[in-house]
């Protein structure tokens, strides 16, 4: 890196003191652009990176609600309105422990450039709380979405801001949002997105995210003429961006063979079938149990429990050709990375975002893997989202075919933006080329619309 990325990159952290998630994803992409940028003055004259690392608005509130004791609790909401040069603010809601300012503005970040390689016209948001939807009855759910909105509806709407879910925010918490936007505004708008399919939703949301990164993984092995059929894929996670994953690689020929959750993983060498897939939804969807009951159930899979004190996590270390990392940021570690490219790993489609630290992301590219990085192979979820918001403006509804297929274009679009912008001689930096593309479509139109 440049003395000058590196100056840039050290008034971004001290301006932004401890939010090490988002100094990692500002320095992600500074490495990447920095060069275009000295091609290309005129961004630097007009200081598009300093405008586009400072969200247009943050908004944190109180949320008090009453749990099923009759006791008060109080967490914190959030809403970062990153950038909405190209549309209206989009981005998901996320309800977690873990969840604070500088995490969620890594994500705002990220999916300012993720919404641009789409194609579609949608800005950069995200947002949520500290809330943890896990072990809270139905009644205590909604009530604490119903105190969220009635502060957050203040600040979004069709036009202006369009929250879907995110990791704790699924189809139940969407319902219960909307429900509450609905009261209070007296008015039926797209103002959310992941809505069930009777009232708004859209045919294959659930399943884009986990469809589209399986859909970048084809489209980067048919640079080699090669295919996912009989391949072996270790994947993380068990919510929906895992479940449709293990979907579409079986449909596509594959076999998946690890799912996990915060307390510990599986490994099923025989490999994760329709039945089995069935059966974790329920586990997952219904009865939000834990994935140690797959163990329980089906002969020959071994369950590991998660172990903090371990450096590396052993999910990483089995024999496989491809690896879709779909819980979490920060989930592969330097030495995770380098047991997937020894153990014969050489594609990467990240389902998570950011789920790569830095170190992992060098060995990657370092090994000339074909690697896909979040804002690039993840972008499906809110490439459908913008689908959702489309049909909702035009008040119909699309098949289940058409939106698949718009959704499997939109997927090739951004892999070829990603070559166009990220071949080095013969290999394609997928980082770089997401990067590069996804920056361009956002700088050129915060030139058109001056200093705003």
């Amino acid at each position: 890196m440049s003395q000058a990325a590196g100056e840039f990159v050290a008034k971004i952290k001290a301006k932004n003191p401890g939010e090490p998630e988002f100094h990692q994803a500002v320095q992600e992409v500074v490495d990447s652009i920095w060069s275009h940028l000295d091609k290309n003055p005129q961004y630097r004259k007009a200081k598009i990176l300093e405008r586009i690392c400072e969200p247009e608005r943050v908004i944190l509130f109180r949320v008090p609600w009453l749990d099923d004791r009759g006791e008060i609790q109080v967490n914190r909401g959030y809403r970062i309105q990153m950038n909405s040069a190209i549309g209206p603010y989009k981005g998901g809601l996320r309800f977690h422990p873990s969840v604070n300012l500088g995490i969620l503005k890594f994500l705002a970040f990220e999916q300012v450039f993720k919404n641009s390689l789409t194609t579609l016209p949608m800005g950069g948001g995200k947002g949520g709380s500290d809330f943890d939807p896990k072990g809270k009855s139905d009644n205590e759910v909604m009530r604490f979405c119903q105190s969220f909105m009635t502060e957050l509806c203040r600040h979004v709407g069709a036009d202006t801001d369009v929250p879907a879910g995110d990791i704790g925010v699924g189809g139940r918490e969407i319902g219960f949002l909307f429900g509450q936007y609905k009261r209070l505004r007296n008015e039926f708008t797209g103002v959310l997105t992941g809505k069930a399919l009777g009232w708004g939703g859209s045919l294959i949301r659930p399943e884009a995210t986990g469809y589209g990164a399986t859909y970048f993984a084809a489209e980067m092995l048919k640079t080699r003429n090669q295919n996912l059929a009989g391949k072996a894929c270790l994947v993380s996670g068990s919510g929906n961006v895992a479940q449709y994953t293990v979907e579409k690689v079986n449909l596509l020929g594959g076999r998946c063979v690890t799912l996990s959750d915060s307390a510990g993983y599986i490994y099923d060498e025989a490999g994760i079938t329709p039945e089995k897939l069935a059966f974790v939804m329920d586990l997952k969807n219904v009865r939000r149990g834990r994935i140690k009951e797959y163990a329980d159930k089906y002969k020959g899979v071994v369950y590991t429990p998660a172990d903090p004190k371990l450096d590396y996590n052993p999910l990483w270390n089995h024999k496989a050709q491809c690896a879709f990392p779909s819980a979490t940021q920060n989930e592969i570690n330097g030495k995770d990375a380098a047991n997937l490219v020894k153990n014969g790993v050489y594609v990467v489609s990240e389902g998570a975002n950011m789920p790569s630290t830095p170190e992992a992301v060098h060995l990657f590219l370092e090994a000339k893997i074909l690697y896909g990085p979040g804002k690039a192979a993840n972008a499906g979820g809110v490439a459908t989202s913008g689908l959702e918001m489309s049909q909702n403006s035009m008040r119909l509804s699309w098949s289940r075919e058409e939106v698949d297929q718009r959704l499997h274009g939109i997927m090739k679009a951004i892999h070829e933006q990603c070559v166009r912008y990220g071949t080095d001689g013969n290999s394609v930096n997928y980082v770089a080329g997401a990067n590069i593309g996804g920056f361009i479509k956002v700088a050129d139109a915060m030139m058109d619309q001056g200093v705003v």
